[in-house]
């Protein structure tokens, strides 16, 4: 039994623990790790055998067990099946800061999990795993240049302070969610969303965010100088150098095939050379025994002569400038019909982005162990093969789309207005049809044009751009609007997306470790210039959010009933809605507290739906006059409708003027009369009625009594010496008491 260390520890207001001895001890190194009690077991294990890789092949996955939350999973199976999409954004969270950590060369297959075991619905689990998976590496002797950590930075909207790994009430009331991962000396990964802070308070947040990751990684350390970790010899793959001796003389050449804007023409030349190289300075057996190498030694030539033209010339390979954007083309309602599109090309890559606006029931509900059920704005990303020239198999969407997706939506959803300004969930989908770098934030400009199109009323455009860096020594160029090769081969990905105010959002992968604020300052500050330049070429095709929906958008009223009306509207079963959705052809929607939320594309079929509603709940008053239908008859009078709910008595003695021995004789089912309400009864509720414009009553059959005529001249006295009532449409005749005969009359 190996012996159980544990580490607990406070930073910045919270509490963790890490762990590791007891659990999972047949993995390379397993490490449960918790933040208040949400808890989380992260193993790695490192395969024995090497293989010929030209990529070093790490796999992380992020497991959600609903059982951490005490729920049975929904669906038929109940068990858990495919990752949600928070799941997969997780797992890319914790793979992006490890992966430059392990040292070149390193070609034995990694697999990291983590597996959510406890998850208290207050503090999230994502930011802790990266701390596991660092520890779980180190304390297998990987060739892991660790401990990495990771931390959420949130800032209070009323006091302005940073907040370290908030919890998710702290993070409710947080104008900013930075994630940032790195080691005590370096950042290499950030994540953020903004409601459009600065530039200099999102650097103050990544300064800070540096300064509590260097915390963790002390405690980090401190923990396994704890655990008896016996150093282990990884072998890592050398080539033979030769191969480098062989490549490295054609970097002119390499120089010359790279000059050329054209993608395609490009890759062509790129792809000739490395051909031809390979098959006149390699023989066959030394092309099928380093098969590997060869290609990494092309690889690496490439790099360092689209590197090198960068930083000695600063042209780079399609001729641009540093700061230089791509030529643009910028089309707001490009196609008919649908509720709102926008096409955005920026050089090679195209996005087609289309805004889809329907009821609020139509939202994305989240099956997931995070506290949100829903959420009713979806940005969804497709990367479709022949973006790129290429061919494969369309399915699912994979990591990388599911991650570009996120940061587009995380990009637009601070200017989304709220479900009181605009009571529609909103559907953006972005098509990627050409793609050579920054597709991502292409499909942010994209459906920017597509929202305004629509008539969403966004609170401001927002455009993003994608920066890169080269960086050799002292050297730095920072490269704005990269193109693919770029980002390939470049050592910085920095994603910034926002409005003409600030800052909603932000991504950055970097490769190259030193990276220093100053040099994040410098990118920042570029990159609002690009921005600020996408954004007024959008702005000159669309200024504004169109002032009208879509005609084929469905049009969406609220109103607001009763708690206890509801049920009236619903009826039995919901027969009472589906007749008015039928009769009328409109979608609605009920909610408890009695919002009533009436979608149709025809405005009339939308104001029927209201009218019908209303009338359900609507409280006839005293001296209110309607037209209603008479829907029964009794012996004492007739019920007519006044609405869809509500039935009033129109008693015998006021249907017409003067003596009506039946109700049949003057009225009949489904006549419409023109009734006034005389009384509610506050108790019950009941409704006594007045026809207004009364005919005379038919004339008695031969046979039949006339009425007799008052004694009083017609002051309407009866038989006692009382006054009757002399009021239009009431009888004159006393009520008789219950010892008079009915011969007495």
């Amino acid at each position: 039994m190996i012996e159980k260390i544990v580490e607990e520890f406070e930073l910045y207001g919270k509490t963790y623990r890490l762990e590791t001895g007891e659990l999972a001890k047949q993995a390379t190194g397993a490490v449960v790790v918790t933040q208040g009690d949400t808890t989380v077991l992260v193993t790695a294990v490192i395969s024995k055998e090497e293989r010929d890789f030209d990529f070093f092949p790490l796999t992380v996955d992020f497991i959600e067990k609903m059982y951490a939350v005490g729920r049975i999973p929904g669906g038929y199976l109940k068990r858990e099946a495919r990752p949600s999409e928070k799941g997969t954004l997780t797992a890319r969270m914790i793979d992006r800061p490890i992966r430059p950590g392990f040292v070149d060369g390193f070609k034995r297959e990694v697999h990291v999990v983590a597996t959510t075991l406890v998850a208290d619905q207050i503090n999230p689990p994502d930011c802790i795993c990266v701390a596991g998976a660092s520890a779980a590496l180190m304390l297998g002797a990987a060739p892991f240049d660790g401990p990495a950590a990771c931390v959420r930075i949130a800032r209070n909207k009323e006091t302005g302070e940073f907040i370290v790994n908030p919890t998710f009430e702290e993070q409710d009331n947080s104008d900013l969610e930075l994630t940032i991962a790195g080691t005590a000396d370096y950042i290499s990964m950030v994540e953020a969303g903004a409601d459009e802070i600065s530039e200099e308070d999102m650097l103050a947040a990544m300064t800070f965010g540096q300064e509590a990751i260097a915390a963790f990684c002390e405690v980090q350390q401190r923990f396994l100088d704890r655990c008896n970790i016996q150093p282990k010899e990884w072998p890592v793959h050398v080539a033979d150098p030769s191969i480098a001796e062989r490549v490295t003389p054609f970097i002119d050449a390499m120089s010359e095939a790279l000059h050329d804007a054209d993608k395609a023409s490009r890759m062509a030349k790129v792809e000739e050379l490395k051909s031809s190289i390979a098959a006149e300075q390699f023989s066959d057996e030394e092309r099928a025994a380093w098969k590997g190498d060869i290609a990494a030694a092309l690889k690496s030539l490439e790099k360092k002569a689209m590197r090198a033209m960068v930083l000695s010339t600063g042209e780079r390979a399609d001729g641009r400038t540093p700061e230089e954007i791509r030529p643009l083309y910028i089309v707001p309602g490009y196609l008919p019909r649908v509720h709102g599109s926008g096409l955005f090309q920026r050089g090679q890559t195209q996005a087609l982005s289309i805004c889809t606006l329907g009821m609020l029931n139509e939202w994305q509900r989240l099956d997931t162990i995070d506290p949100a059920e829903g959420k009713r704005y979806m940005h969804q990303y497709n990367f479709p093969p022949y973006s790129t020239g290429e061919t494969g198999r369309m399915g699912a969407p994979k990591r990388r789309e599911i991650g570009h997706g996120a940061l587009a939506e995380r990009a637009l959803l601070p200017v989304i207005p709220t479900e009181d300004e605009f009571p529609y969930a909103i559907r953006v989908v972005s098509e990627v049809l050409e793609s050579n770098g920054s597709s991502s934030m292409a499909s942010t400009c994209g459906s920017t044009l597509a929202l305004m199109d629509a008539g969403v009323p966004i609170k401001a455009p927002v455009s993003g751009i994608a920066m890169g860096l080269i960086k050799e020594g002292d050297d730095v160029v920072i490269l704005s609007d990269i193109q693919g090769i770029e980002d390939f081969l470049g050592d910085m990905d920095f994603k910034v997306c926002g409005t003409s105010k600030g800052i909603t959002a932000l991504q950055m992968d970097n490769k190259a470790r030193g990276l220093s604020v100053d040099i994040l300052a410098r990118a920042l500050t570029q990159a609002k210039e690009g921005r600020a330049f996408i954004l007024d070429a959008m702005l000159d095709t669309i200024a504004e959010p169109r002032a009208e929906l879509s005609k084929y958008a469905p049009r969406i009223e609220t109103i607001h009933i009763p708690v206890d009306k509801i049920r009236d509207v619903i009826g039995s079963g919901g027969k009472v809605v589906r007749g008015i959705q039928e009769q009328t052809g409109a979608q609605i929607e009920i909610l408890e507290d009695g919002t009533i939320h009436i979608a149709a594309v025809e405005g009339p079929a939308g104001e029927a739906a209201k009218a019908m509603i209303l009338g359900i709940v609507k409280e006839p008053e005293v001296g209110e006059e309607f037209d209603g239908e008479v829907v029964g008859i009794k012996d004492f009078g007739a019920f007519v409708k006044l609405t869809p709910g509500k039935d009033g008595l129109l008693h015998i003695s006021r249907v017409a003027n003067g003596r009506v021995g039946k109700v049949e004789d003057v009225l009949s089912l489904g006549d419409i009369v023109k009734v006034k309400v005389l009384e509610v009864d506050p108790n019950s509720g009941k409704i006594s009625l007045d026809r207004l414009d009364k005919p005379d009553a038919p004339a008695p059959a031969e046979g039949d009594r006339a009425p007799r005529a008052p004694r009083d001249g017609g002051k309407g006295t009866n038989r006692s010496g009382h006054q009757g009532d002399n009021r239009p449409g009431r009888s004159n005749r006393t009520p008789r008491r219950r010892h008079e005969s009915s011969s007495e009359e």
